[in-house]
């Protein structure tokens, strides 16, 4: 393993410690301003590796980064009914370890804290704590992308022409860098004499100012002849192509083929140039959608995971990974042959898309998970919100103890992936190289 993986792997690693250190400082603040007490500020699991106490929060960093938590006193209520006498526990082995964690929660509180317990905080209060999390992620994330997109620029094709090709090669044929031979065809474009430094301003009658618009209506229109307007040396000038239909990779999904696509056989000028605020919000909203249609999708991804961890199978690249998969993913960008700026680039959109995955993930509405916590709030909301309407007393708080038993089966699964990940991401890695 070279030292340039090894480095890459490092920088990627720190960033997402921050991450999750900054995660947790979503919780922090809120929780804080709130009035609520906050014994343990921790980044990681495991046993402590370093700590400090400031007043009444320990701050520290345990030994296995798989996540962080803040430890807020009181979140479970009592039980109404008990008045803050102890339950009877031989009561059934679930309710038994309900009203242990009940137990547990309560003996945290001193007097004097009565009132800076979680669960008797406003439920608006309790949600801002626990979206504030995901939405440090959120923020994280954009402003990632916005140090790619507005400070180093992204690579934008222009309708110019680049290069024409001179014969009709299928997409393998291309990958293998095959050269033309007399058992090829010319293209279509060096039949109609399109040449470098040609402008397209339009195609088949449309005018077009992107590269994308010209690909569209290239590949829409099929086999056939179609008009070509463009400027060269600044003069107009209309070509007519005879375009061929070819099975080609999607402009929005290279892991789609479509079918009978125009072929005319130029490739464009590709610039780099920075892009403005709205850019980086409609990169986010694209990113964030196919975050969340992942995240819909992950179950059946972990089959996938599965086979390429026990059967050889060839790993999905976009199939979930661990930390040490996307530890590795950094590591392949830093030893790869590509400009130094890229690498960066690289890496911090690779940070940028799990803060994203991180901040998704999170709001999963079932506990452990913040979005567990800020679906009881929610409903708490809702149901105080609905007794007022109905002129009613307000309702007790919302008893998130009561799902504890799902919670311990949600924990279960969750490690039982996590293993299954970790190790996929040892013996079978995503591999940007193929």
């Amino acid at each position: 393993m070279s030292w340039l993986v090894v480095a890459g792997f490092l920088i990627f690693f720190l960033g997402l410690m921050a991450s999750i250190a900054l995660h947790e400082i979503g919780h922090l603040v809120p929780a804080k301003f709130f009035g609520v007490k906050v014994t343990q500020y921790m980044v990681g699991f495991g046993p402590t590796l370093w700590s400090k106490r400031t007043k009444e929060t320990e701050y520290g960093v345990k030994w296995i980064p798989l996540g962080g938590y803040i430890r807020m006193i009181g979140p479970l209520p009592p039980r109404p009914q008990d008045q803050g006498k102890l339950r009877n526990l031989s009561t059934g082995y679930w309710q038994g370890l309900i009203e242990s964690a009940r137990q547990a929660s309560l003996e945290e509180v001193r007097p004097g804290d009565e009132d800076r317990v979680l669960y008797r905080k406003p439920w608006w209060q309790r949600l801002i704590i626990f979206v504030g999390g995901p939405a440090m992620n959120f923020v994280l994330a954009f402003v990632l992308f916005a140090v790619v997109l507005m400070g180093f620029g992204i690579q934008v094709a222009q309708p110019v022409v680049a290069a024409v090709s001179k014969c009709v090669m299928t997409v393998q044929e291309q990958q293998k860098g095959q050269e033309c031979t007399s058992a090829h065809v010319a293209s279509p474009a060096a039949v109609a004499g399109l040449r470098a430094n040609d402008k397209i301003v339009a195609v088949g009658g449309t005018p077009v100012t992107s590269w994308e618009q010209a690909t569209k209506l290239i590949r829409q229109h099929g086999a056939g002849p179609i008009a070509v307007q463009v400027e060269r040396n600044g003069t107009p000038l209309t070509l007519t192509p005879t375009l061929i239909a070819q099975d080609r990779p999607s402009a929005d999904d290279p892991a789609k083929i479509e079918k009978n696509a125009g072929f005319l056989g130029v490739s464009p000028v590709v610039v780099v140039e920075r892009q403005n605020l709205g850019f980086v919000a409609g990169t986010m909203w694209d990113f964030t959608a196919r975050t969340a249609a992942s995240l819909a999708r992950f179950p059946e991804r972990i089959g996938g995971v599965w086979d390429a961890a026990f059967s050889g199978a060839k790993r999905d690249i976009n199939s979930p990974a661990s930390i040490v998969g996307a530890g590795r993913i950094g590591g392949e960008i830093a030893a790869s042959a590509a400009p130094l700026d890229t690498k960066i680039i690289s890496l911090i959109q690779l940070l940028a898309l799990v803060n994203l995955a991180i901040g998704m993930f999170n709001l999963v509405p079932l506990l452990p998970l913040d979005g567990g916590q800020i679906a009881g709030a929610l409903w708490e909301g809702i149901k105080r919100a609905y007794a007022r309407l109905r002129r009613r007393p307000a309702p007790s708080y919302v008893d998130i103890a009561k799902a504890l038993p799902l919670t311990y089966a949600v924990v279960a699964v969750l490690l039982v992936m996590s293993t299954l990940l970790i190790y996929a991401d040892i013996v079978n890695p995503i591999r940007l190289s193929g």
